[in-house]
């Protein structure tokens, strides 16, 4: 039987949206505690990470108008570098995917329990509370591309709604001259503060090429990808920079550091306690739409390698709806056990490894995207023949640059293990590669 066509349900805002939910997720809300010992060096690790974050994203927006086909970073490395360095690349996005999604619900579930306190108060109702998140949003997705992109709009605007009014008190403040409201203490600069302080600020980009992966269910996924994932990133980054500049200048460095939730002591600090607590809300409804969006992807990239025979073909088998079913479950059966996990004591410690790792895949899949623009621009792919240098190509390089350091400043243990977690795909790939698994060839280059 002939598999119908998919139907396109996600236009520019809900694309933007899924950029910007999957970035902007409950770690904003902490970053600035963390960034508190290294004071106003901080300040300049965001200005780096943001020029690294928006090189990133026109290297997606370049390659997703190319190469608009469903899968994203499988896409640009497989085009650039062959099958299996593609199948690689897109297996790390996908563990990535699923086990990040496991600390979201669980941060996600954190601030709920502030709202509702018989969560925090009943033995197992943190993890009763994460998996039903989960489902719920499973059954969103499992709905439709644009019941998914709804929820997506409505929570990113939401979750934006105490990042602006921080931005907007806090140019108020420093517009009327009162000098006294700036409580951020003098720090000397120095490269390793920045350094550290970059590295920590990277992990607030995670997801800006979440538009490149779903683009079957895009209209003109040539231009509303590119759109979305660069003006997203961008739009994130200025929110971003303000915010947490705001945070350190109003707060004293000794205060910031103690704080569990730094944006609400702001908020306390002019608007009472009472608009301070309703914080809370707005942290749940960041990590919920959050957690929205990384569903969405966690069930899209394997659906996208079944269809393309390098994965088992269940995870290729459609909703009524159009949409993943079987990946969607069986993604989120994974990330319910792993969830479930988590909340025993013995695990915690080996789920907080893990976290880490997972996030080094994306460090290495960035990497390899940026590589993959520089091969295929050097190649005469990504514009006219003969404009090797053209200023394309100086984006990529430090797309790359910017990728390669981050990735060296992540760890090398951490990214030694991510490499084994790579490695273990490979078995899978060489499975799906025998007569009558499934694998077919597919052209190099996408039209």
């Amino acid at each position: 039987m002939s598999t119908p066509s998919p139907r396109r349900q996600m236009g520019f805002w809900m694309c933007l949206a899924l950029v910007i939910g999957n970035v902007v997720g409950s770690g904003v809300y902490l970053l600035p505690a963390s960034l508190a010992p290294y004071g106003l060096n901080s300040i300049f690790g965001w200005l780096i990470t943001s020029v690294g974050a928006v090189a990133l994203a026109a290297v997606f927006a370049r390659l997703a108008k190319l190469f608009p086909r469903a899968g994203g970073p499988y896409v640009y490395a497989r085009v650039a570098f062959g099958d299996r360095i593609g199948f690689l690349t897109a297996w790390g996005y996908w563990i990535g995917a699923w086990v990040g999604n496991a600390a979201i619900a669980i941060a996600t579930v954190a601030y709920l329990a502030e709202l509702i306190p018989w969560i925090k108060q009943t033995i197992g109702g943190p993890a009763i509370a994460s998996c039903v998140i989960i489902w719920v949003l499973t059954y969103v997705n499992w709905r439709g591309a644009r019941e998914a992109g709804s929820v997506q709009i409505v929570t990113t605007v939401l979750k934006l709604l105490p990042l602006v009014a921080i931005v907007a008190l806090g140019v108020w403040l420093l517009m009327k001259g009162d000098t006294s409201v700036i409580k951020a203490e003098p720090t000397a600069y120095s490269w390793p503060a920045i350094n550290a302080s970059a590295i920590l600020t990277l992990w607030a980009f995670l997801g800006l090429e979440s538009a490149t992966v779903p683009s079957s269910k895009v209209e003109h996924p040539e231009r509303n990808i590119p759109l979305a994932t660069f003006w997203g990133t961008l739009g994130t980054a200025v929110i971003y920079i303000l915010t947490c500049s705001i945070v350190v200048l109003l707060l004293p460095a000794s205060q910031l550091a103690d704080s569990s939730a730094p944006l609400a002591e702001v908020i306390r600090m002019f608007w009472g306690d009472g608009i301070a607590s309703t914080l809370a809300l707005f942290a749940f409804v960041s990590g919920f739409g959050a957690l929205n969006g990384w569903i969405l992807l966690q069930a899209e990239m394997p659906r996208v390698l079944a269809n393309e025979g390098v994965f088992p073909k269940v995870f290729a088998r459609e909703s009524k709806h159009g949409t993943p079913g079987a990946s969607l479950v069986i993604t989120s059966l994974l990330l319910t056990t792993l969830v479930l996990m988590n909340y025993s004591r013995s695990m915690v410690q080996v789920f907080t490894f893990i976290i880490l790792i997972a996030t080094s895949t994306y460090l290495v899949m960035y990497l390899c995207c940026a590589v993959a623009a520089l091969k295929l621009c050097w190649d005469g792919l990504l514009g006219s023949a003969g404009r090797r240098l053209s200023p394309f190509l100086l984006i990529a390089m430090l797309a790359s640059v910017y990728s390669l350091w981050t990735l060296f400043g992540a760890g090398a243990e951490e990214f030694w293990w991510s490499m084994a977690l790579f490695a273990a795909g490979l078995p899978v790939y060489w499975l799906m590669q025998r007569p009558g698994a499934g694998a077919r060839p597919v052209p190099r280059i996408i039209d």
